[in-house]
């Protein structure tokens, strides 16, 4: 599916910004977006808690639902609220980054915070996000953050394409209430007993597939998260070596590319291999 064709299914123009809540207004935003919820699953909307728990309950009822339509007005709080909660969440810049000679840098901690241009999600095949509640792997964290609306352009999506999305292609969509201004989606391989020839030519295939579509999109700058090596079971020598060489070939093929590359890591040792990688480039 080519950018223009993802264009006539879905938005891709820069979202706005809505106005910054205080402390009482994001208790009210948050209050608002539970009875909601609450509602569309049948269930009371009055009870007692702390705004820690009715905050988390938010995130576990939009992780558990499926793409539906959602008023204007609710879309409009939650956007006041995750936008409010991505700035206090303190946006880490990519001029922030140091970058080697290639334009490929490093940054560990959290991916919502980067104010990258894009930020790549490792999807499921569904493309429609994780559903368990509360989950804390990248795809749920991106989802979580950005809003409902993600989920439902990625569902438009694979219904325009009629089928799940294949291992190695890489699709588009706004970030919403992300910092960053479009989220990429792609598949990586599934391992199952050991590493194949084309578990390998599959993950190669998500990092060309996502600097192809950066490059079509004029994006300046992209954050990779570790791709593949979560439950999908890749080991992370071996997918960061190949990420790291994929994204060198893919950048000395180009000289004049302004692309920059950053490898996103959460996790001490993927930090580390990252890290060691970087410097013998």
């Amino acid at each position: 599916m080519t950018l223009r064709e993802t264009g006539k299914i879905i938005d891709l123009t820069p979202y706005p910004r809505p106005a910054l809540l205080d402390s009482a207004q994001k208790e009210e935003a948050c209050e608002t977006l539970l009875r909601f919820l609450l509602r569309e699953r049948g269930m009371i909307a009055a009870f007692s808690a702390t705004y820690e728990k009715k905050r988390s309950l938010v995130r576990a009822y939009m992780n558990e639902r499926a793409a539906l339509p959602v008023p204007a007005e609710i879309l409009r709080i939650q956007d006041q609220l995750f936008w409010t909660e991505s700035t206090e969440r303190l946006l880490v810049s990519p001029d922030s980054i140091t970058f080697n000679g290639h334009g490929i840098g490093h940054y560990q901690g959290d991916i919502a915070r980067l104010s990258a241009d894009a930020i790549v999600n490792a999807a499921n095949s569904s493309l429609l996000g994780c559903f368990r509640a509360g989950h804390n792997c990248v795809d749920n964290v991106i989802h979580s953050a950005a809003g409902m609306q993600l989920r439902d352009d990625c569902a438009k999506l694979i219904a325009a394409q009629q089928g799940e999305e294949r291992c190695g292609d890489a699709k588009i969509t706004r970030a919403y209430n992300l910092p960053a201004k479009y989220v990429l989606h792609t598949v990586g391989p599934m391992v199952l007993r050991e590493v194949t020839q084309a578990d390998r030519a599959a993950l190669r295939s998500c990092y060309l597939s996502c600097l192809d579509l950066c490059e079509e999109a004029g994006v300046d700058s992209v954050a990779f998260c570790c791709i593949a090596t979560g439950v999908f079971n890749f080991p992370r020598e071996e997918a960061a070596e190949i990420a790291a060489g994929t994204v060198l070939n893919w950048k000395l093929r180009r000289p004049h590319s302004r692309l920059k590359v950053i490898f996103n890591t959460f996790l001490d040792a993927d930090a580390q291999i990252y890290a060691d990688i970087l410097r013998m480039m």
